[in-house]
């Protein structure tokens, strides 16, 4: 059973106010049953809303962020004008048209610069942007060779390997074995054995020649 809150006024009169109750009511009110007492206080309780945490603020400190009594300024033109008290540094820099920015929070007290944040956040959006575009993303590549493969596929090969090692991707020689050739495993171990040699100076090898299945796998790395 479920009670709304406009039936929960009072609980204990409403069933003292019961036909079946009458006789029982001259010696004393009727306490209201515990099962029910219990579903009534379930179903009002109050439940707080969620409150979600509150944001990280990205980058520095800045103008009335900076809650600290006192700072060691540095001015626009680059001047140290020491110690001074915050009230002081705000009102300096907002005169000068800028804003009161927190560079060096864990000095003693902290150091705090009068300058343009706006040009900050823009200044450091594009060295991040400009350090991610140097950034070099190791991509292995695949060479797939056949245990007979002959002289000018492999050179073939050979080239497109030596360009993957120069842009400084790996790369994963594959030798695929087909019916009898299973027989002669021999071949695609000296196979490997010969890239391994013929990429000695620009490549090392970073997993040994291994078998799984009907395939011969040799990883190499850029040196």
């Amino acid at each position: 059973m479920i009670f709304s809150t406009r039936h929960a006024i009072d609980f204990t009169s409403a069933i003292n106010t019961l036909p079946e109750n009458a006789a029982r009511r001259a010696n004393g009110p009727v306490d209201a049953d515990p099962y029910l007492s219990k579903q009534f206080e379930e179903n009002t309780t109050i439940r707080r809303p969620f409150k979600a945490e509150a944001p990280v603020k990205d980058g520095p400190r800045s103008n009335k962020e900076i809650r600290i009594p006192r700072v060691q300024l540095i001015d626009a033109d680059g001047n140290n004008h020491g110690i001074v008290p915050t009230d002081q540094a705000l009102r300096m820099a907002e005169e000068a048209g800028l804003d009161l920015v927190e560079i060096s929070p864990n000095s003693e007290p902290p150091v705090c610069k009068i300058l343009d944040l706006g040009k900050l956040k823009y200044a450091n959006q594009k060295k991040a942007a400009e350090a991610r575009k140097k950034q070099k993303i190791v991509e292995i590549k695949e060479i797939k060779m056949r245990p007979n493969i002959d002289t000018h596929d492999y050179d073939v090969k050979m080239k497109a390997m030596n360009r993957f090692f120069e842009e400084g991707d790996k790369v994963k020689v594959t030798l695929k074995f087909r019916g009898r050739e299973m027989a002669h495993q021999e071949l695609g171990m000296k196979l490997l054995m010969q890239v391994k040699e013929d990429t000695l100076t620009i490549a090392k090898v970073e997993a040994e020649p291994k078998l799984e299945g009907r395939q011969m796998m040799m990883v190499l790395a850029p040196r």
